[in-house]
């Protein structure tokens, strides 16, 4: 597919963003973007689905700063209830549920973290990099440093279920 027809295809689009999301205002979204139920945009953040799609899970958030962008060959997948740090960097890749995203770390093209992982803050996850359930990425470039407990995974949601109620209390004060 041509650079042209990608941009008709994907561009050309109007944001799917669920009645229960909240886009900061001063947030920007562009192009095939789906946000689900109870996600969140925070301020500053860009999501620019112009060549590919880009996917927001249920409960997950993409706090200040944040830019999610893709790649021909990959779109962005954000699992439910994943939490991504301020001023990170998510390129052409996907994040399974339950994850968090260290503030000013990047992921990059074909990356695939699984569900329940720790991107630690500024962390570089290099292309085509896999982590399996429960991993703890850290350093430049990012490598697996541990493997969560149970306990320690199931804690990774809360993370998210803040930012869904801070979300809420934004929305009824029309913030």
């Amino acid at each position: 597919m041509t650079t042209e027809e990608r941009l008709a295809k994907h561009l050309d689009k109007t944001p799917d963003i669920h009645a229960d999301a909240y886009v900061s205002p001063h947030a920007t979204i562009i192009g095939d973007v789906t946000l689900k139920a109870l996600s969140s945009v925070w301020p500053g953040a860009v999501l620019r689905g112009d060549i590919n799609s880009i996917v927001i899970g249920e409960g997950s958030n993409v706090q200040d700063g944040s830019i999610v962008h893709l790649a021909d060959d990959y779109g962005v997948e954000v699992g439910d209830y994943v939490t991504i740090g301020h001023l990170a960097m998510i390129h052409a890749c996907s994040i399974g549920d339950e994850s968090l995203i260290g503030m000013s770390s990047t992921v990059l093209d074909g990356a695939e973290i699984g569900p329940r992982c720790v991107v630690g803050a500024n962390a570089l996850v290099t292309k085509g990099f896999v982590a399996p359930e429960g991993s703890v990425i850290m350093g430049v470039p990012g490598k697996i440093v541990k493997t969560m407990t149970p306990a320690e995974m199931a804690g990774l949601k809360a993370w998210a279920e803040k930012y869904v109620q801070v979300s809420a209390g934004f929305k009824a004060r029309g913030l």
